[in-house]
């Protein structure tokens, strides 16, 4: 099955909102409107740019989708300093990340909050980007393939064959997110792969059209190596999705 790839930045704690807009506008300058129309091309900022990235997105027919880094599973309450799905959707977020590492291993995220979160996304009709991966020290105990599973168990938990059909699923070994070591292509393949018979054992066919991305240390002059694999179909790109000419080249070197 032919898999759309999709390109995705994930900004972190960066850029404010006139930030936002320069680089918006340098990456559109920047990409050829081909390749945004061969690979879906999304900026996940954070919250206090969700609101000029989709003003610029649109007035300019920007040919970018809108993401989110993160949100809350109840839709209002006394959450404070929360951000729900219906306020995302209002914004028309397309992408909301979904249980990234470093909301896992510093703020504590559990895979139950986590699968929450899926559910919430999916409720408020945008697509989850939901991250998986081993520490160092699980990848040496042998334990990655399990660490994972049980991340994929649980965050797919009580999903259709379809919503998983449309699931987008990032792939980042921990050990390698901002520290400038990248998971070899034959790596991002394996586990890519596992994670797509994992969906496959579960959900059937349904998992040949999951969009699988690699994260963890992705720069323009390994994206075309990380991808060659069957079922990597895509990167969740950090720091150097910071700079419009650098995510450009990755977009490019990925179609």
């Amino acid at each position: 099955m032919s898999r759309k790839p999709i390109l995705a930045a994930n900004w972190k704690l960066h850029k404010t909102h006139a930030d936002a807009l320069q680089f918006a506008q340098k990456l559109h300058y920047t990409l050829e409107r081909d390749d945004c129309e061969r690979a879906d091309v999304v900026i996940c900022g954070p919250f206090t740019t969700l609101r000029t990235l989709q003003t610029v997105i649109q007035s300019d027919r920007m040919p970018f989708h809108l993401g989110a880094q993160n949100v809350y599973w109840e839709d209002k309450g006394a959450y404070t300093g929360e951000i729900s799905a219906p306020m995302l959707a209002a914004l028309d977020v397309e992408y909301v990340i979904v249980g990234h590492s470093e909301r896992r291993e510093i703020f504590g995220e559990t895979d139950e909050w986590v699968r929450r979160k899926v559910d919430a996304v999916l409720a408020g009709d945008m697509t989850p980007i939901l991250c998986v991966g081993e520490t160092e020290a699980e990848r040496e105990a042998g334990d990655k393939d399990a660490k994972v599973s049980r991340q994929i168990s649980a965050g797919t938990e009580g999903l259709t064959p379809e919503q998983v059909g449309g699931l987008v699923v990032a792939y980042e070994p921990i050990w390698a997110i901002g520290t400038g070591r990248t998971a070899t292509p034959e790596d991002a393949q394996e586990m890519c792969g596992l994670i797509r018979g994992l969906l496959r054992e579960r959900f059937g066919d349904a998992a040949d059209a999951t969009r699988i991305q690699y994260g963890g240390s992705v720069k323009p002059g390994n994206t075309e190596a990380l991808m060659a694999g069957a079922d990597v179909d895509g990167c969740l790109v950090g720091g150097a999705s910071l700079d419009p000419e650098d995510f450009a080249a990755i977009v490019r070197n990925a179609v």
